[in-house]
C-alpha cells in the first residue's frame, strides 16, 4: 500500500475488520442455527414419542380395536402422525396396521434400551427418525419420523443472505471507515497545511491548538513547541549575522581607508605597492560581502523599510541598462535591450527594483565571455509584465541550477574567475518576492542562461495612487 493515502489505509484495515468480522459472526450464527434446528427438530420427535407413550399407559388392558382407535385419533392430531409407528417386545407393528405411506423405507426397527437417531433420505428430502423405547409392562419401541426440508430450507435462506449481505456490508463499511477517516485524520491535514504556511519569514505564527486532550493537541502542542524553538534559533542566527556584519564594516572600511592613504604616497615601493593593490582589492570585496549580509539579515528580521509606489518598469530598465553599457563595453560585448513602446506601471520600491535589474545584467556580463552578447527583453501578457535577462555566457551546472537563488551558491566551478559574493541572486529573490513577483532560471550549461522576473501590472490612466509605505517581508 505504497503511496496510499492514510484515510484509504485505514478505510482498508476498517473494512478488512469489518469484513471479517461479519463473516465470524455469520459463521457462528449459522453453525447456532443449524443446531438449534437440528436440535428443535430432535425435541420434536421426543414429544410426539412421549405422547404416544402416555397413549400406551393410558390404554392398557383395553381390547386391541379401542387402543387402535385411540392410537388414529392421537396420530391424526399430530402434524405427520403418519410417520409415526408401534412395536411391541416381539418386534411386532402394533400401529398402524396399515402404514402410510406404504413405501416409505422405514429402517430396520430392532429393540433398544435407549433412544436412538437416524437419519435417511426418501423421494430426494432428508428425514430424521427416533427409535424410543418405553418404560411400560410390557414395553413398546416406538418409531418417529419427521422431515428436515424445512429446515434444510433455512438453512438454505440464511447461506444465500449472508453471501449477499457480504458485498453490502463490505461498501457501507468501506464508505463509513472512509467517512470516518476523513473525519480522524482532517486535524492533521490542518495542522499539515498550516506548517507548510510556516517558512523561514514567519516562524512567529503558530498553530490551532484544540482542546480535545488527545494526540492531535500533543502533537499540535508539539509543533509550537518546536516551531518556537527553530525560531529562536533563526532570530539568534539573524542577529549573529546583522551583529557580525555591521561591526565588520567598521575595521574593514578603516583597512581600505589607510590602504589608500598608503597608495597615495609616492614614496610607496613597487612591492609595497602591489601588496596595498591587492589588500585594497580584498577590502572592496569584503565589504561588499558585508553590505551583502547585512541586507540580508535586515531582510530576514524585517526591518527593512520600503515605499511602494507607481513606477514605469521602462524607465527603470533603461536605466539600469545604460549604467552598465560601459562595463559591457569594456568586455567587447553587446547588450541589447527590447523594450515595450507603450509604458508599463508596477508598484515598487523604485531602489529595491533597480537593484534586482542590476543584479541580473550584473550576472549576465560577470558570466559573459569577450564579444558575447546580452539581451534585456520585456513583454506583456495580460496584466503581467516580465523582464529577462538572457546572456551567451558559461552556463549554470545542473546540479547548481535547483539552489541557484540560495546564498553563497556561485555558477561558476572557480571562484577565482569571476569576482563575486554568492548573495547577489539571493538578495534579487528576496525583492522579487517582496514585489511580489515571481524570478526563475533557466540555463543550459555552455550556452547561456536565461533569468526571467514577473510583475503585476497596474493602471496609471486615472489619478496616480497613493505611496504605500510598508516594510518588506509584511
Amino acid at each position: 500500500m505504497k503511496n496510499v493515502s492514510a484515510s484509504l489505509r485505514l478505510t482498508g484495515w476498517f473494512s478488512a475488520i469489518f469484513l471479517g468480522g461479519f463473516v465470524l459472526f455469520g459463521l457462528v450464527m449459522w453453525v447456532d442455527l443449524a443446531y438449534s434446528l437440528s436440535q428443535g427438530r430432535d425435541r420434536t420427535l421426543i414429544r410426539r414419542a412421549n405422547r404416544f407413550e402416555e397413549a400406551i399407559e393410558a390404554t392398557t388392558g383395553a381390547p386391541e380395536q379401542v387402543r387402535r382407535e385411540h392410537f388414529e385419533q392421537l396420530a391424526d392430531g399430530i402434524p405427520e402422525g403418519n410417520l409415526i409407528q408401534v412395536f411391541d417386545a416381539k418386534g411386532t407393528r402394533v400401529f398402524p396396521s396399515d402404514p402410510e405411506p406404504a413405501d416409505f423405507p422405514w429402517p430396520h426397527i430392532a429393540p433398544a434400551s435407549r433412544q436412538v437417531f437416524r437419519t435417511f433420505t426418501y423421494g430426494d428430502r432428508p428425514f430424521r427418525m427416533l427409535q424410543f423405547p418405553t418404560r411400560t409392562q410390557p414395553p413398546y419401541l416406538i418409531a418417529v419420523a419427521g422431515q428436515l426440508e424445512d429446515n434444510r430450507n433455512m438453512v438454505a435462506r440464511f447461506t444465500t443472505g449472508l453471501f449477499w449481505a457480504a458485498p453490502v456490508m463490505l461498501v457501507l463499511s468501506g464508505l463509513a471507515g472512509y467517512f470516518l477517516g476523513r473525519r480522524v485524520l482532517r486535524p492533521v491535514d490542518e495542522i499539515t497545511v498550516g506548517l507548510r504556511s510556516i517558512g523561514i519569514g514567519n516562524l512567529s505564527l503558530r498553530l490551532p491548538v484544540s482542546t480535545t486532550g488527545d494526540e492531535l493537541q500533543r502533537l499540535a502542542e508539539t509543533c509550537n513547541d518546536t516551531l518556537a524553538r527553530l525560531e529562536d534559533a533563526v532570530t539568534r542566527i539573524h542577529r549573529f549575522t546583522a551583529d557580525a556584519s555591521h561591526e565588520l564594516r567598521s575595521p574593514v572600511a578603516l583597512i581600505r581607508t589607510v590602504t589608500e592613504y598608503a597608495l597615495s604616497n609616492p614614496r610607496t615601493d613597487p612591492d609595497s605597492k602591489e601588496a596595498f593593490d591587492e589588500i585594497l582589492a580584498e577590502c572592496v570585496e569584503a565589504g561588499a560581502l558585508l553590505e551583502d549580509m547585512l541586507t540580508l539579515a535586515r531582510a530576514d528580521a524585517g526591518h527593512l523599510d520600503c515605499v511602494f509606489e507607481p513606477l514605469c518598469l521602462n524607465d527603470a530598465i533603461g536605466e539600469v541598462c545604460a549604467r552598465f553599457q560601459p562595463l559591457a563595453e569594456a568586455k567587447q560585448q553587446v547588450v541589447i535591450l527590447r523594450s515595450c513602446e507603450m509604458p508599463v506601471w508596477i508598484s515598487g520600491d523604485r531602489s529595491s527594483l533597480r537593484r534586482l535589474l542590476s543584479i541580473l545584467i550584473d550576472n549576465a556580463i560577470k558570466y559573459t565571455p569577450a564579444e558575447g552578447r546580452v539581451e534585456v527583453e520585456m513583454t506583456i501578457q495580460a496584466s503581467r509584465a516580465a523582464v529577462a535577462v538572457k546572456d551567451s555566457g558559461i552556463g549554470i551546472p545542473k546540479a547548481v541550477l535547483p539552489r541557484v537563488f540560495d546564498r553563497f551558491v556561485r555558477a561558476d566551478a572557480s571562484r577565482g574567475e569571476v569576482n563575486g559574493t554568492g548573495l547577489g541572486l539571493a538578495i534579487a529573490k528576496w525583492i522579487a518576492g517582496a514585489h511580489r513577483a515571481a524570478l526563475t532560471a533557466q540555463s543550459e550549461e555552455g550556452k547561456g542562461s536565461v533569468f526571467a522576473v514577473e510583475f503585476d501590472t497596474i493602471d496609471c490612466s486615472g489619478p496616480a495612487p497613493e505611496s504605500d509605505p510598508r516594510r518588506v517581508g509584511e
